[in-house]
């Protein structure tokens, strides 16, 4: 074995995925909000996972792909189709992936991210928050979008976990929440 082989730096830490989800078919004020999500997962340097269709998917992948002027090329907006066609995702998505598993591609959605945000949302929303709750991955609900993101906020799901779905009532307590539960620090001044 060469020394080089011995002394390799290990592989960089991976990049951490935050998946944004919520309704296929929001308000215009959602789709805003969703929009501000998806920049701040950009700004953060993170991944941004999410269905890959239309609605809060497809704001927060514009938001993120917006926010990549100026910023250092690397985190990427991933869409995970319940359909078989990778045409189908919206078009900010930088990678589709196409599963044919219909609703239950919300499972991958989820195990696929650190953390998840929920914005607005229906029952397919509820699914995700659900799949999020019983695999321990922290959820940012924020109120002002509605739907279940504002039912569940601050509410424990069960006791298997002592924690709650954090609520955020601003854009900025989104940030502040995932700052903290991926451990990523304050932001710069």
């Amino acid at each position: 074995m060469s020394s080089s082989a011995r002394t390799s730096n290990p592989p960089p830490e991976r990049r951490k995925t935050v998946a944004v989800v919520g309704s296929a078919s929001p308000n215009a004020e959602v789709l805003v909000m969703a929009a501000q999500v998806g920049a701040i997962v950009r700004r953060l340097g993170l991944n941004l996972v999410c269905g890959g269709l239309a609605g809060v998917m497809a704001a927060a992948c514009r938001g993120f792909q917006e926010a990549k002027a100026g910023q250092p090329p690397g985190p990427v907006a991933v869409g995970i189709l319940p359909g078989d066609d990778p045409a189908a995702a919206n078009p900010w998505v930088d990678a589709a992936v196409a599963t044919g598993l219909g609703f239950a591609r919300n499972a991958v959605v989820v195990r696929s991210a650190d953390a998840v945000v929920a914005v607005g949302g229906g029952a397919g929303t509820l699914s995700e928050v659900a799949f999020a709750w019983q695999t321990n991955r922290p959820i940012v609900a924020l109120v002002p979008s509605g739907g279940w993101s504002q039912i569940l906020a601050g509410d424990r799901i069960d006791d298997r976990r002592p924690d709650t779905v954090i609520a955020a009532q601003t854009i900025e307590e989104v940030e502040a929440a995932l700052r903290q539960v991926l451990g990523l620090g304050a932001p710069s001044a």
